[in-house]
């Protein structure tokens, strides 16, 4: 489905969130409190945007490496990189499964990525495994809004949102797929729990974004993850 709608994926998210997730990526990398020469790994990186985010703020001395499950997501977010003039490293890889070896990078992350795997739980354990002791896992995803707000969120997602990816990606199926999953995928204290249940983190707070459309999850990392699989 993604390597389908993979040529139209930055428009349809630029309309369908009125360019907000810009912001959303933005405010998740300033709340990491990556700086200068950090390293980071960002899972699901779809076509780059977080990437290019974190390289943005880590600057020449920072690494980042960008994976996706996707081809086409990737080389569609290394023409991104070269367009912008950012050395970043993008692979094709599992954020179930990461080819890294265990405590390689200050950050990982992963934005609205973590609610289409089999495995969300199994997931938060290989992000934490290749962060180093008390480094950081960054997690932007889509939550469920509250009050009123919430009804005209609904109507938006379950209404227009098939209707706008129907006229534009020529896919409603996959703009079906989006808000169904949000709308069942844990968010707020649900997904403090997720990430509990792995035992990885010594602590993990979350942040709302615009009015509970999405949040922003950040753990710490516990020290002595290392399985020394890479040694």
């Amino acid at each position: 489905m993604f390597s389908e709608i993979a040529g139209r994926y930055d428009f349809m998210n630029d309309l369908l969130s009125f360019g907000i997730h810009h912001r959303w990526r933005k405010k998740a990398v300033r709340l990491s409190g990556a700086s200068d020469g950090d390293s980071i790994i960002d899972c699901a990186s779809g076509t780059g945007d977080l990437s290019i985010a974190f390289k943005k703020k880590i600057g020449n001395s920072g690494y980042v490496l960008g994976t996706d499950f996707v081809p086409e997501m990737i080389e569609l977010a290394k023409e991104k990189a070269r367009i912008k003039n950012f050395i970043i490293d993008f692979e094709v890889d599992d954020a179930m499964d990461l080819h890294q070896p265990d405590n390689k990078f200050d950050y990982s992350s992963i934005s609205f990525g973590i609610r289409n795997v089999d495995d969300p739980v199994k997931c938060l354990k290989e992000m934490a495994r290749v962060v180093k002791p008390r480094g950081k896992v960054v997690v932007i995803e889509f939550g469920q809004p509250k009050g009123l707000f919430s009804i005209l969120y609904k109507f938006y997602s379950f209404a227009l949102m098939p209707l706008l990816g129907k006229i534009f990606a020529m896919n409603r199926a996959a703009y079906e797929y989006l808000p169904e999953t949000a709308s069942k995928f844990p968010c707020r204290e649900d997904f403090i729990e997720l990430m509990n249940r792995t035992e990885n983190f010594q602590s993990s707070v979350y942040y709302p974004l615009s009015f509970g459309i999405a949040y922003i999850y950040i753990g710490i990392v516990k020290p002595g993850l290392s399985t020394d699989l890479f040694d």
